[in-house]
């Protein structure tokens, strides 16, 4: 963006880019047998290491047929299990911690070795992050752009996932959380985090608008200014692949000003340059 990015987006920058760095370590070292939980763990210890004290949600791992949430019925079969790793698996690391204070939120999306189905569905993910966008900066209401990605990813012959998420969200905002020496969680959620969830929930419902970004009628006004960690979810015959990160909306009348993609050097977003298929934002450092 003009002039850089302010010293409170650097904060929100550098951990978003601290989970993703977990996220690419732990995905060295997946291995056959390598199961959810160990994933999951192996995120934490990486966070802690780096000087994590706080979460938004605790470590997630996906594989197989998992990283397309086939058959989740119940918010319980969210979290980690037993299920190992096989070669050709495709696999999900989503991991929000809370460093210095900031919030990010991400997902990571890979496979144990060639995979060609999930590597079509990760060049197809570079068409949603430039639609939300562009539609982000026309101020189109949240609900109505939710709707036009669904029927994007039908389109390209895919299933929307993000509906199997809690409340179908496919964003919701991301905030400053003030540091504890220790921050209790409820159910893998950081009750801090959590409790500023709930605030911008209640202020929003007064003023007309939610901090969850989903295809209800909540959703039905303009991107409300501030961070929100994106998440765009194909699924397709038991392959799922997802990116998630933080997007940008201030109240700009310059439409390149007024949403932005906080970073352009995020692995997804290397893999498309590294392809030719990458447009620069306005969100690069």
């Amino acid at each position: 963006m003009a002039g850089g990015l302010s010293a409170e987006l650097h904060g929100f920058q550098a951990v978003q880019r601290l989970a993703y760095e977990c996220a690419e370590t732990v995905a060295a070292q997946l291995r056959p047998g390598t199961t959810e939980r160990e994933a999951a763990r192996a995120m934490r210890t990486e966070a802690v290491e780096r000087g994590v004290r706080d979460w938004f949600h605790l470590p997630f791992a996906w594989f197989g047929d998992r990283t397309a949430f086939a058959g989740f019925k119940l918010p319980t079969q969210f979290f980690p299990t037993n299920r190992p790793l096989e070669p050709g698996m495709p696999f999900i690391l989503d991991m929000a911690p809370v460093h210095g204070g900031f919030t990010a939120d991400i997902g990571y999306s890979g496979s144990l070795g060639p995979n060609p189905l999930h590597d079509r569905l990760m060049t197809d993910l570079r068409e949603h992050r430039e639609f939300i966008l562009h539609q982000v900066r026309q101020r189109r209401s949240l609900r109505h752009i939710y709707e036009d990605v669904d029927r994007l990813m039908g389109r390209q012959g895919y299933e929307n996932r993000h509906r199997a998420y809690p409340f179908g969200v496919i964003a919701h905002k991301v905030d400053r959380v003030r540091e504890r020496r220790w921050s209790p969680h409820i159910a893998g959620f950081g009750t801090q985090s959590l409790r500023g969830l709930a605030k911008d929930a209640l202020h929003g419902h007064r003023d007309g608008w939610s901090p969850l970004w989903s295809r209800y009628r909540m959703s039905d006004h303009p991107p409300h200014p501030g961070l929100w960690a994106v998440e765009p979810h194909l699924g397709f015959r038991g392959t799922g692949a997802k990116f998630e990160e933080i997007l940008v909306v201030t109240d700009s009348a310059d439409p390149e000003e007024s949403a932005f993609w906080l970073d352009d050097e995020l692995p997804h977003v290397k893999r498309w340059k590294e392809a030719g298929l990458f447009a620069t934002t306005k969100g690069e450092a």
